[in-house]
């Protein structure tokens, strides 16, 4: 648990204060089941045989209970269980399902990221349903975040949207995904090659491989400057260095294909874990970030 008690009881009193219904436009038993399995869990009252049926009756029918007792309710855990717990609990009280008002979802995402900061986490965007943002929680204490920043700086003027696209899944799935994230790295190193490239005339097939698509960007770039001793050499220690940044990606992406779960891997086999995510998203998001730069300070003649 990295979200402290402190963090996770000022958004609970943030909440209370700024008098935000956390179930949004549905009753909570409803709200609580796109969460929890309410059926399988027990109830506080001898009379009622689910949790889903006591909350029901008693912060529906008789609404009895505090507003705030589902943050201390144990079968819930929210105080003192996971982080991807809580995070998933705040998310899902901004979902466009349950608050319909974009404005207020990002009112209240801005309030609880302003406690969260504390702890390194954050609340951002990862998606749309219908033109309406979806949340994820993600921890922004990893070694990515100033490869991301420079990554958005560099190439937001090359591909605005796809580019964004592509790093925001990166960002909100390194914790959460990692698998997504790795397949996202690569697929950002393949982009800022093919933008390079198109911008410089190259047409290239659709089914070049990520090494391939390197070689023709680092033999478009001029990778040195012209006023270094011995240049020749220089630039091609920087191509191999280049290209094993790829390689990285490249290997990194291809380990599902040798262990995970599914296809028959034997029982206990492990998958990607956020450290390979980590390595993936680092080493493309600098080699991507060098492309970028060289090529915008090198122009197409």
């Amino acid at each position: 648990m990295n979200i402290s008690q402190i963090t996770r009881r000022d958004i609970v009193d943030a909440i209370a204060i700024e008098k935000i219904n956390w179930s949004g436009r549905m009753e909570e038993p409803e709200f609580l089941s796109r969460l929890f399995n309410l059926g399988s869990l027990p109830s506080l009252d001898h009379r009622i045989k689910d949790a889903g049926g006591d909350i029901w009756q008693h912060r529906v029918n008789n609404f009895d209970w505090d507003d705030d007792c589902v943050f201390y309710d144990s079968r819930f855990n929210l105080m003192n269980g996971d982080d991807e717990t809580f995070l998933s609990f705040l998310c899902e009280t901004i979902h466009p399902v349950v608050r319909p008002d974009p404005v207020e979802a990002e009112r209240i995402c801005q309030l609880y990221n302003q406690y969260l900061q504390n702890d390194g986490f954050q609340i951002v965007e990862k998606t749309r349903l219908s033109g309406k943002p979806i949340f994820i929680g993600r921890c922004v204490c990893i070694g990515i975040t100033l490869a991301v920043s420079a990554v958005k700086h560099t190439l937001g003027g090359t591909d605005p949207g796809y580019i964004a696209q592509q790093i925001t899944r990166m960002e909100a799935s390194v914790m959460n995904d990692p698998a997504l994230a790795i397949g996202t790295a690569k697929e950002l190193v393949e982009t800022c090659c093919k933008t390079i490239l198109e911008a410089r005339g190259i047409v290239c097939s659709n089914s070049v491989d990520l090494p391939e698509l390197m070689k023709l960007t680092a033999k478009e770039l001029d990778l040195t400057p012209y006023d270094i001793p011995v240049r020749a050499k220089a630039s091609e220690t920087i191509k191999r260095l280049l290209s094993n940044l790829a390689t990285i990606t490249q290997g990194i992406a291809e380990l599902p294909n040798h262990y995970g779960t599914g296809h028959g891997k034997a029982a206990g086999a492990k998958g990607l874990t956020s450290r390979h995510a980590k390595l993936a998203v680092d080493a493309a998001s600098t080699l991507a970030v060098f492309l970028a730069e060289t090529h915008n300070e090198n122009p197409p003649k």
